[in-house]
């Protein structure tokens, strides 16, 4: 069965978006939008050293971007404001890493797949790593779920009740960039963001829970993965973005419904 390309991406696209889903969560209730972009753009240093070294992309691009996450908590509060610390990273990292393929011998690579993703090219060997590594991703938001709603819910409180704000960030960044390895391959360093927030937006007018929010989310985020599959076979068009395109119809229409059911003001 695996055999069929279609098949493999619909699998990488499923495990993507039960990765990305319930974390995204976090990523709006905690508005570290720019933070989830920033890590995901400095993942293509890690795809730069990857190619040097002839070495596997997963591992490579998992420790640029946790580095990455680890260097801006330890910077929060330091001199520069979070989101100059983040424009600083991202946009340096980004434009090293595109220049660092480029001194590379020996390598003609286009770099649309890592920079928009490329999930018709998954192979049986990348499916693995990437159900591998959502099953991570899930653990880790089912294991911190409490403790990461109290951290953002009040810091002050989670520290009364033993819970260390500074650990549980470490563990949400380490999360992220586990985020950002396996998705790097089905929707690219530049949109791995728009999956982690736009279903969890679009879940956040219909949840009267975290828990609900966290499920709708889940939801849409497979609507939006295996919808945008299906639209990029009919129309020809780029599996990856087509899915954030579908992904923001989802918003849309969400936003749409939820203000005709509750009202505008």
């Amino acid at each position: 069965m695996l055999d069929d390309f279609l098949i493999r991406a619909a699998l990488a696209a499923l495990g993507v978006a039960f990765a990305t889903a319930p974390l995204g969560c976090f990523v709006v209730w905690r508005r570290m939008a720019y933070f989830s972009d920033a890590t995901a753009h400095v993942s293509l240093l890690g795809v730069a050293i990857a190619l040097a070294l002839n070495a596997p992309i997963f591992p490579s691009v998992l420790l640029v971007a946790l580095v990455m996450g680890v260097v801006v908590v330890r910077l929060s509060g330091r001199g520069l404001a979070t989101d100059t610390s983040l424009g600083v990273l991202a946009h340096s990292g980004l434009a090293l890493g595109l220049v660092a393929v480029a001194f590379i011998p020996n390598i003609r690579i286009s770099l649309d797949s890592f920079l928009f993703g490329d999930v018709l090219a998954v192979s049986r060997g990348d499916l693995a790593v990437i159900w591998l590594g959502a099953a991570a991703v899930v653990a880790l938001v089912i294991w911190r779920w409490s403790a990461w709603l109290l951290v953002t819910l009040s810091p002050e409180l989670a520290q009364s009740q033993n819970v260390k704000p500074r650990l549980e960030e470490l563990i949400l960044t380490l999360a992220l960039a586990l985020t950002v390895a396996v998705a790097i391959e089905v929707v690219g360093a530049l949109l791995i963001g728009a999956l982690l927030i736009i279903p969890a937006a679009a879940a956040r007018p219909w949840s009267g829970s975290p828990e609900r929010m966290a499920m709708i989310a889940v939801i849409f985020g497979v609507a939006s993965t295996l919808g945008g599959l299906q639209v990029a076979f009919w129309l020809d068009t780029p599996a990856g973005p087509t899915m954030v395109v579908v992904a923001g119809a989802i918003f849309a229409l969400s936003t749409l419904g939820a203000g005709l059911r509750y009202g505008w003001s």
